[in-house]
């Protein structure tokens, strides 16, 4: 099925090896809502500058998800990490000063505890910042229902906890997944992640529930 514009979600979040799990199932949740879900890790082209990567992706999502929970000090430099709030702010300006396409976009945003961004980026401070706790149920169910907003009123989806148990079930086969295709899935690149997600929700049944 050809994705259009309404169908894109850019994920804005950390990429690290403590992140992979919330980021794995962020993946997960934006495909099981019928929907793709577009990243900077989606290209490697040392030919593209990664700004210009950003904003073309930016661009071409009409939804958005960001966490800007990870703002401690790095221990090398003693410095925050300022990428995500920076993303966030580039979605948010395309959004408000866009063309009529871009006017449509939506966004989620989440921190780790719910009124901690007061404190480090009060600026946002009106917008709906949804705290998920560092928990992967709390982060599905949070996406889902807000992605179920943007749907066509006749297209159901299965709940928030109903996902949250079939991406548990992911998790599980993920492993037998891999070692039928020769891959490494502690090691797995965000492109091959993201078909997997695809080619499991295809065989164990469509997301969407048509309404009568």
């Amino acid at each position: 099925m050809r994705q259009t514009y309404a169908d894109q979600v850019f994920i804005n979040c950390p990429f690290d090896e403590q992140y992979r799990p919330l980021f794995q199932a962020l993946v997960f949740v934006v495909h099981a809502c019928g929907m793709t879900a577009r990243t900077a890790l989606e290209a490697d082209n040392g030919a593209e500058v990664r700004i210009e990567k950003i904003v073309r992706i930016i661009r071409e999502c009409c939804h958005s998800i960001h966490d800007i929970s990870r703002v401690e000090l790095d221990a090398d430099s003693g410095l925050p990490r300022m990428n995500m709030a920076f993303e966030l702010g580039l979605f948010l300006g395309a959004q408000r000063f866009g063309e009529r396409r871009q006017k449509k976009k939506t966004c989620i945003i989440f921190d780790q505890e719910r009124y901690r961004y007061q404190k480090y980026l009060s600026d946002i401070a009106g917008q709906d910042i949804r705290a998920h706790n560092g928990s992967v149920v709390e982060l599905i169910r949070a996406v889902r229902n807000a992605l179920a907003t943007t749907l066509p009123s006749d297209v159901l989806l299965h709940s928030g906890a109903t996902m949250a148990e079939r991406y548990a079930r992911f998790q599980r086969e993920l492993p037998v997944l891999c070692s039928m295709l020769g891959m490494d899935p502690s090691d797995l690149g965000y492109r091959d992640l993201a078909s997997l997600v695809s080619q499991w929700l295809e065989v164990n049944s469509g997301p969407r529930l048509q309404a009568a």
